[in-house]
């Protein structure tokens, strides 16, 4: 009876290198699924003699299974990687073996960088590596957060659990952004529109109505001096309008370059009316969500520290994180270095204080995250609603001023002209 040699994968990932007597290939296969394991390469051991053709005839290729890869720019989205561990998190949940997962998730992905990125993944599986040590190769897929995750479930032999804790946690940082662009919308699509109106206006119609005043000699009031006078700028200085942004954007880009710019910049955000306050709290519950989830996953509290100081998106909370950094390398707590940066709320300290002292600091930062998620869309809902009457007002004035000014003097003109 034929011998095969086969690799296959455990239930946990882990390669299996093996031999097994069958009369067929398809037998032997068979056989390996029965013992649990994932078949990845079969080949019929070879013969002492003349049975070298054989195996390699039945053999697969080392490079079989790469794939061509389409062209990619950029990373891969917040919402296509949502769904991607939303959909292996059930796939490691139903109990199939990681290696298969991933090959039907990759399968089944559309060309672009994820797609790409596992296809690479599933190769360094299948030779050897981890699925986090595959997953570290490519940073536009997966960042610190996601592999250290997957690390620590791979140390702690809780991949499932750990996969849905991150499915979670990104379906909760998805829906907060969400929400907040949604709310943003009508605001922004209405200032826009009215921008467009305004300068319309100012560009084509006032310009018109100059030339009759002129050829008429009519004497000027001066909000109508002052609108053609606005007129005039915008038709002579219209270009200005996309190049101040675009100069803004450089300016801006120059100014976080710098560590001191950054943090100039950041805290000057944070600073803002409504808008500030927004600001800091999305990053308190998404900071505060990062580190509860990686805590809770079993990632050391330093590495977690470093992961959420990455993530936060703000020069004053990274200076904060590391003070935190440093006091808890020194044996010390969290609480006392987050009171110091004046940051957060004091019922934010209190309560991670709390959980220090009560061993529960992982359910602490949900419990924070959850009662900030719910007041950034609070404070935003509020933003849309102050925003919706001073838009009116200001449009309203704006456009009353115009017709305002322009008809003065056709009025005068009428007048006289009756007379």
């Amino acid at each position: 009876m034929p011998t095969f040699q086969y690799e296959a994968m455990d239930h946990t990932g882990k390669e299996v290198k093996d031999t097994i007597d069958a009369a067929t290939q398809e037998e032997a296969q068979q056989l390996i699924r029965q013992k649990g394991f994932f078949v990845t390469k079969i080949s019929e051991r070879a013969a002492k003699k003349g049975g070298k053709k054989g195996a390699t005839a039945t053999r697969r290729p080392t490079g079989g299974r790469r794939k061509k890869k389409s062209f990619t720019i950029g990373k891969v989205s917040a919402k296509q990687l949502t769904t991607f561990t939303r959909q292996l998190s059930t796939l490691q949940d139903a109990g199939l073996p990681i290696l298969r997962s991933l090959k039907i998730l990759e399968g089944q992905a559309k060309p672009g960088v994820l797609k790409n990125s596992l296809a690479d993944v599933i190769e360094d599986i299948e030779s050897g590596a981890t699925l986090s040590e595959a997953m570290a190769k490519h940073p536009k897929c997966f960042d610190r957060l996601y592999c250290n995750m997957v690390k620590a479930g791979e140390a702690g032999g809780a991949l499932e659990a750990i996969l849905q804790r991150l499915a979670d946690f990104k379906e909760k940082s998805q829906s907060l952004k969400r929400r907040i662009k949604s709310a943003m919308v009508y605001p922004v699509v209405v200032i826009f529109v009215a921008v467009l109106i305004v300068g319309f206006i100012m560009y084509w119609i006032v310009p018109q109505f100059e030339a009759i005043f002129i050829d008429f000699g009519v004497d000027l009031p001066q909000m109508t001096q002052f609108l053609i006078k606005a007129s005039h700028v915008v038709v002579e200085y219209w270009y200005l309008a996309p190049l101040i942004p675009a100069i803004w954007w450089v300016f801006v880009k120059l100014l976080y370059r710098s560590k001191t710019g950054a943090y100039i910049g950041d805290r000057i955000q944070l600073l803002i009316p409504v808008m500030g306050t927004i600001l800091e709290k999305s990053i308190v519950s998404r900071t505060m969500r990062t580190l509860g989830t990686l805590v809770t996953s079993g990632v050391p509290i330093l590495e977690s520290l470093n992961i959420v100081r990455d993530t936060a998106g703000n020069a004053v909370f990274e200076r904060a994180f590391n003070r935190i950094y440093d006091s808890i390398r020194e044996g010390e707590t969290i609480a006392q270095p987050l009171r110091e940066a004046r940051i957060v709320d004091d019922i934010v300290v209190n309560m991670i204080d709390v959980g220090e002292e009560t061993g529960e600091l992982d359910v602490m930062l949900m419990k924070i995250a959850d009662n900030y998620d719910e007041e950034v869309e609070a404070a935003v809902e509020s933003l849309v609603s102050l925003l919706e009457p001073i838009m009116i007002v200001t449009l309203g004035g704006i456009i009353g001023f115009i017709v305002i000014a322009l008809f003065m003097p056709l009025i005068k003109l009428i007048s006289e002209l009756s007379g």
